[in-house]
Order: C-alpha cells, then structure tokens, then sequence
C-alpha cells in the first residue's frame, strides 16, 4: 500500500499529477483543487490511497490529511465511487462539505459534475448522524447538526433561507452567531435573536 509520496511534479494532466519520485514516475489522480496548487517542478508530498480494481491499480492523492479523510468518507457512501468523491473534493473543501452536511444543503453537494439531488440527499442522509466525527481541517471547530440542535437554531436557518441567503451560508451564520452569545454568557437565543445577530455576521 502506497500510502505517502514525496517528489517533484513532473507535469501535470486534467485528472492527475505525474509525481517523479527517485526516477520513477507516479500518476496520481488529484482533486481539481489539489492540482491547481500544483505546478511542474514543483516539490511536493501527497498523502495517497491506493485502489485496486479489475482495469488497474490506481493512485488518488491529496495535500492534507482531512481531504484524504473525506475521500475515504464518502467512498463509503452508497454509489459515491472514487471519481464521484474526486468531484464533490473538487468542488467543495473538507470545511465547505462538512457545513453542507451538517445544514442538510443537498443543493450545494449537487453542484459536484455527477452527483444529482437524490445522491446528494442520499449523502446527506448517511453521513448528517456522524457530523461531529467528520473531517475538518485542522483550523475548523466541529458543527454540531441543525436537527441536533435546538428549535430556534433551525427556525432561524430557515428564515434566513426565507430571505435569500444559501443554506450553508445560512447555517455557518447562525452557528456563529450562537457560539458568539454563549461566549458572551447569554442563554439560549430566541429565533428573533439569532436571525438579528446572524445577519450582522452575514453583513459586508
């Protein structure tokens, strides 16, 4: 098991990084995120998985270890295969799909080329429950789930929802500004509240 690769880019292809290590060549297919920090002689370590299958054995690599985590994570997922997980890395970071989960906002796992709203309900579904055990890089504190949460957190999502803002944005403005009250020692916020504060946080 090829688990860890340390080199120089050697040039890079639309799915894949060639990772010269030692003389040896090494495709590894990337996230689009991850292959546009990359560049040719570029030194670089890429955390790996190795898949083996009928047609071959295939590399998939990744800068961090939050990443790779949540490619193992959604390979779990009942018909997310590794090209479906690449997507869903390429269009989303581990903080930006831990948000979506945890705010139940199919709508913007569908935005990943091949994943349709019923496998982005379907994602949401098996892995909302386990949101605080997610991945997130290492800076991110771990949400808890709206349905997880108390009744006016998720009136207020809603009614911001109701005012045009995305759900994630939503989510991630009322999660801030409850942990803000609670910081400041202030009980559970009314929905009333938590929609003033939230859009301050929402505000330019």
């Amino acid at each position: 098991m090829i688990a860890l690769l340390r080199g120089r880019v050697a040039w890079i292809e639309a799915d894949a990084a060639v990772v010269d290590v030692n003389g040896v060549g090494y495709r590894v297919h990337c996230p689009t995120r991850v292959l546009e920090r990359l560049g040719s002689g570029q030194q670089v370590e890429l955390r790996t998985e190795m898949i083996s299958r009928e047609d071959g054995i295939f590399l998939y690599g990744f800068l961090d270890a939050a990443e790779l985590a949540w490619f193992r994570v959604l390979r779990n997922v009942q018909g997310v295969g590794a090209r479906l997980a690449l997507s869903l890395l390429s269009t989303l970071s581990p903080d930006d799909l831990q948000t979506a989960v945890a705010a139940r906002d199919h709508a913007r796992l569908a935005r990943a080329p091949g994943i349709g709203p019923r496998l982005a309900r379907r994602i949401v579904s098996e892995l909302e429950a386990r949101i605080g055990t997610l991945p997130a890089a290492a800076s991110a504190a771990a949400p808890a789930a709206v349905g997880a949460a108390a009744g006016p957190v998720a009136d207020a999502v809603a009614a911001l929802v109701h005012l045009g803002y995305g759900r994630s944005e939503a989510w991630s403005a009322v999660a801030r500004a409850r942990r803000r009250l609670a910081e400041a020692g202030e009980g559970e916020p009314s929905v009333d509240r938590l929609v003033r504060e939230a859009l301050k946080e929402l505000a330019p």
